[in-house]
This record gives structure tokens, C-alpha cells and sequence, in this order.
């Protein structure tokens, strides 16, 4: 039995307000040529299907139609969770004509967790995995809030809702599963000892949520991982994965390897997790330095196989206040197939040494929960204000987030 495991799509994502279609749309082409080539069984999508709760219309289209070719592909059953980005009802519109071609959806948590229990089966009507689809675990689906309550509370409580369903439909499985079958479980969620990117959104405030490789019960022969858009392993274990985006989502991503993961078993046993490089239609940049410095680094660049313009971000150092360098920069990429969409600068003058300067970002590169911790910084609170008013800032965020979501 082969499993092809993909993530965190982000479908109608923006960078510096530049749209992505267009490496989506090469992804997905990418991704049903690979589901050809590999003859995969079960294709997994572990959530943030798209960037934003309200997808524009050109990702609604994307989206439809890759799960429309799949239709006439080897891949026989699909699994869609849904995301933190994710919202509940456009996932979940057309679950039910879906099923009718064996994808199925779980945009949000049900009441009957025996609904998240998805038996597989072959051509012959014989069941061959089970795949537990635990989509993205929002507050209200965890834990039942509780007044006056402070940080390291909620803290335990999140984390020991998570572990209480993930054991409910480990045991839900276990009894709906032949001993000699594997059974694979989903998740969308940040594991302890991860390593984010800038692009990704906190599910909880400063990830509090996050759970350790052993909240996993050890039933799960395989957790197919969503979030975090750096490729790895949780635990060391070769067995709990994140896939990563298929895309480079940010600036900070650029020497990632992005890929799908690949996965083998035979009968019970996890034979093989293999890698899949998932080709960069789009080379994104970093160039750093003096003018003089990213001048001659742009001069020296090269296109070479990419199938779109390559677009840059720009780290100037300076040693006084240049009033056309964000003009002068932009200049030297015109001749190239190279689009710069960002320019930052610090300056070498003063006090501060060039490394102790702080960058101030712009507002547009900051998330909600940055911006309010910076305003509590600023603020001069204590260590434990700070913290109590950040969790109920959060709370009051994952309930306006719940409502955009349904």
C-alpha cells in the first residue's frame, strides 16, 4: 500500500502582495503526475488547504479541479483536513458529494468522533488501513474554557485535550481494524521540538498547544503532519512527519528542500518513508550587504532553469541615510529576470554596532499575536501581566477566529 502525505498548500497565499497561482497550479500538476508515476493508493492532505478563511474564486477553481483529476488517477481514496487557516464550511460544502469519490472531508471536529474513523478499502471491498482524519484541534473542540483561569492552566488543559482525542480515536480505530492492518492517524498542529518558519500563523499563542512524539498513542503506525512548513521528524521518529508546504511560503524558507512524502507498508509493517523533491518553479532571494555589494550579487545572478521570474528580497547596510537606494537597488535588477519585492536597510553609524541593531519590520510583516506583544513590551509589564493579558488577547482571537471559520 502506498501513501503520497502533502501540506499546508496555502492556495491563494500572497507574498508582498505577488500571488502564487502560478506555482500552485505547477505543484498540482506536479502532484497528480507523482500520484500517476507512484500508482498511490491514498493520498493525505493534512490541512491549510488554503492561505485564508475566504479563498478567492482562482483557488476555489484550483482546488476543485486538481480534485477532479484525481478522479482518473490510481488514487483511489483521499483524506482533506482542515487547517488553522482553514474555514470549516468551505471545506465541508461539498463533503458529501466528494464522498460519492471516496475523498473525504474534514474540514473541523464533529460531535460523534466516530465519524474521524475512515476504513479503507481495496478494489474487492477489502479493508486494507484505517486512517484516523483528526483535522485542526480548535480551543472550543479541546477544553471548555473556564473563568479567571491563568496561563500554565489553559496551557495544561489545551495539551491534555489534544492527548484525550488522540486517544479516543486511537481506541476508536483499534476496535474497527484487524490486528494485521496499520493504521494511520492525521493531525495539524505544532509538535514540540519543531522548527517553524516566519510564515507560519501560531495556532495558540507562542504555540502553548504544542504536544511532545509521545502524545501520540503507539497504535498510530504512521501521523501524517500538517503546520509547520519545514520537512521533518518528530521525535527523532521516523514515523511522525511533517511534509512541509510544497512551496517556499516565505523569505525564511528559501533553502528548504520542499518535497511530498512518500509511504510504504506492507500489511502492518512501515516498510518505507521516502522523500519526493517537489522541483522550485520560482527561485525566491535574499541579496545582503552595501549597495555597492548587492549590486555586484545581482549582476552575478542567474536565471537558470527556473520556469517563472525569480523574485528577491533586499538587506541593505549602510552607513548613512541613502534617500534613493530602495530606487538605485530595484534598478540593477531591470535587465534580469529577477523581481525585487522587498528592500530593508541598517544602518553601520552610531552607538550600535551593525549586528545589535534591531530591524524594525513593517506592520504587514507582522501577525496579530506580534503586534500585541510588541504593544505589551512596550508597555513595561510584569513577566506575569504580560502573560495573563496575552492569553485572554489569545482567547478572544480563537473565538473571532472560530466565528470567521464556520
Amino acid at each position: 500500500m502506498r501513501i503520497l502525505h502533502t501540506a499546508d498548500w496555502h492556495l491563494g497565499q500572497h507574498l508582498c502582495d505577488k500571488d502564487r497561482d502560478e506555482e500552485h497550479r505547477l505543484f498540482l500538476e506536479f502532484l497528480i503526475e507523482k500520484i500517476h508515476e507512484n500508482e498511490i493508493d491514498i493520498l493525505i492532505i493534512a490541512g491549510d488547504i488554503f492561505d485564508n478563511a475566504n479563498p478567492p474564486n482562482a483557488s476555489l477553481r484550483q482546488y476543485y479541479n486538481f480534485l477532479k483529476s484525481l478522479t482518473s488517477s490510481p488514487c483511489k481514496h483521499t483524506i482533506i483536513i482542515g487547517g488553522n487557516h482553514d474555514s470549516v464550511s468551505t471545506l465541508n460544502a461539498p463533503r458529501a458529494l466528494l464522498q460519492s469519490f471516496n475523498i473525504s472531508v474534514f474540514g473541523g471536529v464533529t460531535a460523534d468522533l466516530q465519524d474521524e474513523i475512515v476504513p479503507v478499502k481495496d478494489a474487492t471491498g477489502k479493508q486494507i488501513a484505517t486512517i484516523c482524519a483528526v483535522p485542526f484541534l480548535r480551543d472550543r473542540d479541546i477544553r471548555t474554557a473556564v473563568a479567571g483561569e491563568l496561563y500554565g492552566e489553559r496551557e495544561k488543559r489545551i495539551k491534555e485535550g489534544m492527548r484525550s482525542h488522540y486517544s479516543t480515536v486511537a481506541d476508536l480505530a483499534q476496535q474497527a481494524t484487524p490486528a494485521s492492518l496499520p493504521i494511520i492517524a492525521t493531525g495539524h498542529l505544532f509538535a514540540a521540538g519543531s522548527r517553524g518558519a516566519d510564515s507560519e500563523k501560531d495556532i495558540h499563542l507562542g504555540n502553548l498547544g504544542q504536544i511532545s512524539a509521545d502524545a501520540f498513542p503507539d497504535i498510530f503506525d504512521y501521523v501524517a503532519l500538517g503546520h509547520l512548513h519545514r520537512p521533518q521528524m518528530v521525535g527523532g521518529l521516523k514515523k511522525i512527519r511533517y511534509s512541509g508546504s510544497p512551496i517556499p511560503l516565505s523569505f525564511s524558507e528559501i533553502d528548504d528542500q520542499k518535497q511530498l512524502l512518500l509511504v510504504e507498508f506492507n500489511g502492518k509493517k512501515l516498510v518505507a518513508v521516502t522523500p519526493i523533491p517537489v522541483p522550485i518553479s520560482r527561485r525566491l532571494m535574499r541579496f545582503k550587504g552595501s549597495i555597492s555589494a548587492v549590486k555586484t550579487a545581482i549582476e552575478l545572478f542567474e536565471k537558470k532553469d527556473y520556469k517563472l521570474k525569480c523574485w528577491a528580497e533586499v538587506q541593505l547596510e549602510m552607513d548613512n541615510f541613502t534617500p534613493d537606494a530602495d530606487e538605485q537597488v530595484r534598478a540593477f535588477a531591470q535587465d534580469k529576470e529577477l523581481e525585487i519585492l522587498k528592500v530593508s536597510a541598517k544602518y553601520t553609524t552610531g552607538k550600535l554596532s551593525l549586528a545589535e541593531q534591531e530591524e524594525v519590520p513593517d506592520l504587514s510583516e507582522l501577525n496579530v499575536n506580534e503586534v500585541f506583544a510588541r504593544k505589551c513590551e512596550s508597555l513595561h509589564l510584569s513577566e506575569t501581566d504580560q502573560r495573563e493579558l496575552s492569553a485572554l488577547f489569545t482567547e478572544l482571537l480563537a473565538a473571532m477566529e472560530e466565528e470567521k471559520a464556520q
